[in-house]
């Protein structure tokens, strides 16, 4: 790693680069990446739909290119659950937001997060969140931004620090440009449906499935769904500029959540490591079916993702 650099409270951007790839994090916008591009002579090429600057002034957490997921992944029905004697109430608007009354994401995503070090092409983000009434747990999680010239490597960790075991659940949350013509190819085992309010309602192996197996036109697809089995791998094709990008994953971010809104410039194929709703449905279906780990005091779940063209 490079000689690191101390970080100044006052940049509320941190620019990362390495050959012609450059990451943009804002990190108290949530601890979120603002733009991954690669700058060549030719110009420049957005990997992931990047914020704009109206965007980042307003800290629009929609409009980021990508954020951490922790200590949840997607949403938790009407923001109740129970574990192990504790209540995990989440307050009705949490975030504004296309969540309706089922909050989403996490706690990470809307808080400002810390730089523990940085240097030109590599960066720790750091986040400490102590117990409240919706999420009755003291916890602190990191993301490791690895930027090299063939592409990026991020390490999202999630440590409990209270005294009792926690729930958990970590990924992340890229938006991609949907282009024309452009092509996704998953591998996946099954999707859970949804009901009218996006919640998992039933595990099947669907058209959608094989049709990502095989690679599919994106335009062809309508989804805000969550895939288990999935192969830690999605190869993502824009034919007009002849450019292919791999998503890489390592367990435990083995399940996949494609949100492809129709007629949208963008989508999202996030890498999490455990289904929507995990929590609520773990009594009725297993491990494989909807994942999420339970974390011992002192015990970090972590997982590693990438990002590199093809």
């Amino acid at each position: 790693m490079n000689e690191t650099r101390p970080f100044s409270a006052s940049e509320a951007l941190l620019q990362l680069s390495a050959g012609s790839l450059h990451l943009t994090l804002a990190p108290e916008i949530g601890g979120a990446v603002a733009s991954f591009y690669d700058e060549q002579a030719d110009g420049r090429f957005d990997w992931l739909r990047p914020a704009t600057d109206d965007a980042l002034r307003r800290r629009d957490l929609f409009a980021m290119a990508s954020f951490p997921l922790v200590p949840w992944c997607n949403r938790i029905r009407d923001g109740r659950a129970h574990f192990d004697g504790r209540d995990i109430a989440i307050a009705p608007g949490h975030p504004a937001g296309p969540s309706g009354k089922h909050p989403l994401h996490g706690i990470g995503w809307l808080r400002p997060w810390q730089v523990a070090q940085a240097s030109s092409s590599q960066a720790q983000l750091v986040l400490k969140v102590e117990a409240d009434a919706q999420w009755p747990w003291r916890f602190e999680a990191s993301q490791w931004f690895e930027l090299d010239p063939t592409g990026l490597r991020c390490t999202v960790t999630l440590t409990n620090r209270d005294t009792v075991p926690m729930p958990a659940g970590i990924g992340h949350h890229p938006y991609f440009p949907h282009r024309e013509g452009t092509r996704l190819q998953a591998s996946t085992g099954a999707m859970w449906r949804g009901d009218a309010e996006v919640m998992p309602a039933a595990l099947e192996a669907t058209t959608e499935v094989g049709q990502l197996r095989e690679g599919v036109l994106l335009a062809k697809l309508d989804l805000d769904n969550n895939f288990t089995a999935w192969e830690h791998r999605a190869r993502i094709e824009w034919p007009a500029s002849s450019r292919t990008l791999v998503m890489g994953a390592e367990s435990p971010l083995d399940f996949f959540v494609l949100y492809c809104p129709s007629g949208a410039d963008h989508f999202c194929a996030e890498p999490v490591s455990q289904c929507t709703d995990a929590i609520n449905l773990s009594d009725r279906h297993s491990p494989e079916e909807v994942g999420g780990a339970v974390l011992a005091p002192g015990e970090t779940l972590a997982g590693s993702w990438t990002l590199r063209a093809a």
